[in-house]
């Protein structure tokens, strides 16, 4: 449980801030009470204010390939905030981090930056639309593309009872405060299934200004695509004349230095990034072909921002790129093993475990475990139906006691970092023993 330094500062939090936190996932709602207030990082490691040490495998949501005060970022910052913060104006860095960006992605011709990737989704949607003068979006249950109201629905874990029928999802907003008339024209689709994806492309697909998916499901746990799914999803984008989005700002830099599009063989026609891009300072993209991105020119589709590409963030994201390509992608090969040898480890305990039914899942540097009698999770409905959430809340604060940092929600997942070690790996699977034996 939290330390009593930790109480009090929720304690205080909460008469000046909603829930003592400025975000529902580091809150009561997580956590269950009062949260583990953070003092500082270094490297794979978390310091709270009452001086507990924890191994991180959150990395603020992914967002830290580098881990935790990276002397390279430590110096860059120092350096450049000492030159100023902030000019909104165009930058030299901007043209030479877009450059790298551009020699990166194959598909991906012209970049715009953002500050998160919330912003850069409702650009890209914006943009989708406005290129194809078509009005629908066709997104799927259980993935998260920013807190926009478009897009809101079918993103939270709901009882399978709500859900209606699979080949005619009910639509469900995720939030109060949401007018019916701003999702009227998003279509909400079962995952990782073909024949439903063909329906809907059927019924749809020639008034859809694009289809948007993550390449790894991230919003519930890590549930990867089946074999050829998302290849067919571009083929009927192509097909349909939709544009073909995915939205890489949980995968990009993360599963390979092109993220689920390396991975998987994919040319989408628009990607936004965003958590790890940055290295820790809110810095997002969205990127494109030429023909589609000109829409953005003279303000076509408008998209402004005094923040946008900021000049510590640009200079931070170029160290990332940097330091992650460096030695032929060495950062991207240690993050993909030390995120498999984790996943192989906890394979292990689950294999050799009579007490707890729970299987892993993971895909190169991100992983997650789930409580469940199924042999694996393949979708959203799958999530919902079979996963127990309180179970792995429990799990997952019993290992902060034991000084392993890992996000009590089942529908995240954890990360590696350049930083991890094996002897983490270790410490953590130990950990994990110990904690299962004492579960009920």
């Amino acid at each position: 449980m939290a330390g009593p330094k930790s109480k009090a500062l929720f304690e205080r939090g909460r008469k000046v801030l909603i829930e003592g936190v400025s975000s529902a996932s580091r809150g009561p709602a997580t956590f269950g009470g009062a949260p583990r207030y953070m003092s500082h990082g270094q490297g794979a490691r978390l310091f709270d204010v009452d001086g507990r040490e924890y191994i991180d495998w959150m990395m603020a949501f992914g967002a830290l390939p580098l881990g935790h005060a990276h002397p390279k970022v430590v110096e860059t910052i120092a350096r450049e905030a000492a030159r100023g913060t902030h000019f909104a104006t165009a930058l030299e860095v901007e043209v030479e981090v877009a450059e790298m960006l551009v020699a990166l992605l194959p598909h991906v011709d012209k970049v715009r930056f953002a500050n998160t990737g919330t912003e850069a989704a409702m650009a890209a949607f914006r943009l989708a639309r406005g290129h194809t003068g078509r009005r629908k979006i066709i997104k799927f249950e259980g993935h998260y593309h920013g807190w926009w109201d478009s897009v809101l629905i079918n993103t939270n874990p709901y009882p399978p009872t709500l859900l209606g029928h699979p080949n005619d999802p009910i639509r469900i907003p995720d939030s109060s405060g949401i007018p019916e008339e701003a999702w009227k024209d998003t279509i909400v689709v079962r995952w990782n299934d073909v024949e439903a994806l063909e329906r809907a492309m059927a019924l749809h697909g020639r008034d859809a200004a694009c289809v948007v998916t993550e390449g790894v499901m991230s919003n519930m746990g890590v549930i990867p695509p089946k074999p050829g799914y998302l290849q067919r999803m571009q083929e009927l984008c192509r097909q349909y004349g939709a544009l073909f989005y995915l939205d890489e700002t949980v995968t990009g830099f993360r599963l390979a230095a092109g993220g689920c599009a390396e991975l998987y063989g994919l040319e989408p026609d628009i990607v936004t990034y965003g958590k790890a891009l940055g290295g820790g300072l809110p810095m997002a993209m969205i990127g494109g072909r030429d023909e589609i991105m000109a829409g953005l020119e003279w303000g076509k589709v408008l998209h402004f921002g005094t923040h946008n590409a900021g000049r510590l963030a640009l200079h931070v994201t170029k160290v990332m790129l940097e330091t992650m390509l460096a030695e032929d992608q060495a950062g991207f090969r240690r993050i993909k093993n030390l995120g498999k040898a984790m996943t192989d480890e906890i394979r292990k305990l689950a294999k050799h475990s009579n007490r707890h039914g729970m299987v892993v899942q993971g895909v190169n540097s991100m992983f997650q475990i789930f409580f469940t009698d199924q042999p694996e999770i393949s979708d959203y409905r799958d999530f919902c139906s079979h996963v127990d959430r309180a179970k792995f809340r429990d799990f997952a604060l019993r290992l902060m006691d034991k000084g392993i940092y890992m996000n009590p929600s089942a529908t995240l997942h954890s990360l590696s970092s350049i930083v991890h070690t094996e002897a983490d790996i270790t410490a953590t699977a130990a950990a994990m023993a110990e904690v299962l034996e004492e579960m009920p």
